[in-house]
């Protein structure tokens, strides 16, 4: 009997996940992607031992992958979206701080997500068991661009805001691998600007805020992927509610 969708994100993201150990301080060739961003060997072999899970066992979906981009039937109703290597600079850096993510997008849900964390051996999944608390305290900020929302709206400003300090201690994961945390209670929030519908970084760790009831939103409180776009993905309510407040100090000004 073969695996099913989620039995199969979760096998993929641990083949991708043992390449990104294997490589691990190894001096890798890079391929310039432009705009300071670029990908080493590691996210092309992690890739390829990910794409080469999905097209065996499931040959008549599409898949997009971060470094490869769209493969697959056209017009097939299912699409794989795969990030081989979500931190690249971290790897590269010889930073522990990387996520394999893989989902699988039936229409317009995710049905099945998968984040390896490498090296922790760790997979957190949409099947469970993931148990999302605010208790840490802890608040990753993404800082990266794109920054569609700039200049009304930037995550660093958050680090100056006197009820941020009041209330959190901020972090900066610099991967999606912080949105698994939320999930398993790792951390209190999430937040991040961007336009992050269909991306192969964030569509997993997104799905499985989700399936651990989090609490997630756009910038504005609205339907994630609409409006002001970007993500706040809290643990519960209240830590939701005072993210969103802090938020709208920049927008409101």
């Amino acid at each position: 009997m073969g695996m099913d969708d989620l039995d199969l994100a979760i096998a993929a993201a641990r083949a991708g996940a043992a390449v990104v150990r294997a490589r691990f301080g190894a001096d890798l060739d890079r391929v310039d992607k432009g705009g300071g961003d670029f990908a080493t060997a590691a996210d092309l072999e992690a890739e390829r031992a990910i794409l080469g899970l999905l097209r065996e066992h499931r040959p008549g979906d599409a898949v997009t992958g971060e470094e490869s981009g769209a493969s697959g039937p056209a017009g097939a109703g299912r699409t794989w979206l795969v990030d081989p290597l979500c931190g690249t600079l971290n790897f590269a850096a010889g930073t522990m701080i990387v996520a394999v993510n893989v989902a699988l997008r039936d229409g317009d849900r995710v049905t099945a997500a998968a984040v390896a964390d490498p090296f922790a051996d760790a997979v957190y999944s949409t099947g469970g068991p993931l148990a999302p608390s605010a208790a840490t305290t802890l608040v990753d900020l993404n800082l990266d661009p794109p920054l569609p929302n700039a200049p009304a709206f930037l995550a660093a400003r958050l680090l100056a805001e006197p009820g941020f300090a009041a209330r959190f201690r901020p972090r900066v994961a610099t991967s999606t691998l912080a949105l698994a945390w939320v999930a398993a209670g790792r951390r209190a929030a999430y937040v991040t600007d961007g336009d992050l519908r269909g991306s192969v970084h964030f569509a997993a760790g997104i799905a499985l805020c989700e399936a651990a009831g989090c609490v997630v939103t756009n910038l504005r409180g609205g339907p994630v992927h609409t409006g002001a776009g970007g993500l706040v993905a809290a643990a519960d309510a209240a830590t939701h509610e005072a993210l969103l407040a802090l938020v709208a100090l920049q927008f409101d000004r």
